[in-house]
């Protein structure tokens, strides 16, 4: 991925769950406290569920440590590089996007269809993932799967004008994973964007767009 530059905005806060008997708490909460002394954080709210469970609860958290670094939400043994390496993002316009392409890269898909139903402003980064040539194939997939989950239930409309211009881009596999999502959209006059790919010089796109003009002609009707 490039390296956009960071957001000028507030701090980053943190906010720590630990519970007695756990083994990597003090770990994590010395390098979240190294952070804090450098400057790199500007608040952390270190919480015990053994005396406050209600909020773990609020937070569906079962096991400790579990920390949100900005709009991240990480749990498990974290090393102190990286825990700075999400600090670092938390501050970065496309910090978000890295944070879904870890969690489909490490197969925890159903957190990020949980992120974007509560936040679908987070689906253009689904089509920025697709659109990146440096996505591996987990990600793609996950991607993939993500977008036929969320099929038929009218989130996906705006992502059209998004995935449009992929149709046309330089990497054949991104061309047929355009089509492909494209045809999930439901959104108006997505025939007419895929049907240029028929003509692909590349034979998977070629055969892609075609399933997907198949799969659409035998669906609901394309306003």
């Amino acid at each position: 991925m490039n390296q956009p530059a960071e957001i000028d905005a507030a701090p980053i806060h943190a906010l720590l769950l630990v519970g007695p008997g756990c083994p990597h708490c003090a770990g994590v909460l010395e390098g979240l406290g190294s952070l804090i002394k450098e400057a790199a954080l500007g608040r952390l709210e270190v919480v015990n569920i053994a005396a406050e469970p209600a909020l773990a609860r609020e937070l569906g958290v079962r096991s400790v440590p579990w920390m949100r670094i900005g709009p991240f939400e990480l749990s498990g043994l974290h090393t102190p590089a990286e825990l700075r390496h999400w600090v670092a993002l938390a501050a970065r316009e496309d910090g978000m996007t890295h944070y879904l392409a870890d969690l489909l890269a490490t197969g925890r898909r159903a957190q990020v269809t949980t992120r974007v139903q509560q936040d679908p402003t987070l689906l253009p980064r689904l089509v920025d993932l697709l659109g990146d040539p440096e996505s591996g194939l987990s990600v793609r997939i996950g991607v993939m799967a993500t977008l036929e989950e969320l099929q038929g239930s009218g989130r996906l409309t705006g992502l059209a004008d998004g995935l449009a211009p992929l149709t046309r881009h330089g990497a054949p596999r991104i061309r047929a994973d355009a089509c492909h999502a494209l045809s999930l959209t439901g959104a108006p006059g997505i025939r007419e964007l895929i049907r240029p790919c028929l003509a692909d010089p590349d034979p998977e796109v070629r055969e892609t767009a075609a399933d997907a003009i198949e799969t659409l002609d035998q669906g609901s009707t394309e306003p």
